[in-house]
């Protein structure tokens, strides 16, 4: 899988922008805050439809400007799109494959499938269960559309049932209504849960070696799925919970509130791992990512490398540099001497500075 061209139009601090990628490697470097990362979100975005920061598509609008526009050209398996996508101020994205325009926006999931990794995933470990679920949810999305659907189908179903108990004034007149959405919540996050444990369990069958590799066999490394529900079944605890539910208006259990443990022999490394220990176990699960993606699509993605390798040691960038030669990848940095000094083969390069963009000689 490779991404062959991006054109941004009044896009974040773009005005015009026209980018041809090499199937290898792609290096952009400059100085912070002149436009590199707003080039791995774009890309991001025409494959995810949101972007990896969070931001809500008025905020990627080109200051004074009504609308932005993304057109990425991906080839696949020896096929090509055009994923276009228009970005407006005031009402819902618009996105068309190959001219043709989608229905709803996650119908675009599975055409492209990105690794993005950041400076921020090295936290994924240490920080709280949101971003761990997030992880596993987006990566899923990617890859198994049956997911993307119960996924979609279950918020949609407790965002219902949260607003059912925040409305609630006399919990006697609710009981039946709440009956009807915790069905629908328990067919939609039983499935959620099970797909879940499954990625954890293809995930473990890689990690463990990337890990021990990156430890020089001093550590292994296991994920351990935790649902909210512990050892009762879903309907059990939902039951179980339902006058606490009605007290804080708010479902407290089911797959939004679950998490994913990381354990070393008996060591919980979330909770007591060392800042090294938590970085590492970062670095082997966006390794293992890229990986199962591999096994999965029986393709390569697309890794896009925001700034992560300033914020590695020798041993561990050498490990991810040997690790992705045969991939596409798009790279942003300040410099390019930590990528020199590593031998890494670099095919294009390209120097940012305010919102434009030069090609200098590989």
């Amino acid at each position: 899988m490779k991404i062959k061209s991006l054109r941004l139009k009044d896009y974040r601090n773009y005005d015009l922008l026209k980018l041809d990628f090499d199937a290898a490697a792609n290096i952009f470097y400059g100085d912070n805050a002149q436009g590199k990362t707003n080039i791995l979100e774009a890309v991001y975005l025409s494959g995810i439809t949101k972007s990896h920061r969070g931001a809500k598509d008025r905020d990627l609008i080109r200051f004074g400007k009504e609308e932005a526009h993304i057109e990425t050209v991906v080839e696949k398996k020896g096929i090509e799109y055009q994923l276009d996508m228009h970005l407006k101020k005031n009402s819902p994205k618009g996105i068309a494959v190959n001219k043709i325009p989608l229905r709803k926006a996650s119908e675009l999931f599975g055409i492209v499938n990105l690794v993005f990794f950041s400076p921020e995933d090295l936290n994924i470990i240490k920080n709280g269960p949101s971003e761990r679920r997030r992880f596993v949810d987006m990566e899923l999305s990617q890859l198994d559309r049956v997911y993307l659907s119960d996924l979609y189908n279950y918020n949609r179903v407790v965002n219902q049932r949260n607003h059912l108990l925040k409305g609630v004034k006399d919990s006697g007149n609710i009981m039946d209504t709440l009956d009807i959405w915790d069905l629908q919540l328990v067919q939609y996050g039983n499935k959620i849960i099970e797909r879940r444990k499954e990625f954890i369990k293809q995930v473990n069958e890689i990690i463990s070696s990337v890990h021990k590799k990156l430890t020089g066999s001093k550590e292994d490394i296991q994920l351990v799925y935790e649902p909210s529900n512990g050892n009762l079944t879903l309907e059990q605890a939902l039951v179980k919970n339902r006058e606490r539910d009605i007290r804080i208006k708010s479902t407290s259990v089911g797959p939004h509130r679950d998490d994913i443990c990381f354990m070393a022999g008996d060591l919980d490394i979330r909770r007591f791992g060392s800042q090294g220990q938590q970085r590492t176990a970062a670095l082997s699960l966006k390794l293992s990512e890229i990986e199962l993606v591999k096994q999965v699509i029986n393709d390569t993605p697309v890794l896009l490398l925001d700034d992560v390798l300033s914020e590695l040691d020798k041993n561990r960038q050498n490990y991810l540099l040997d690790n992705i030669h045969d991939i596409q990848t798009i790279v942003t940095c300040t410099g390019l001497e930590e990528l020199i000094s590593h031998r890494f083969a670099v095919n294009r390069v390209f120097y940012v500075k305010d919102g434009s963009i030069v090609e200098k000689k590989a």
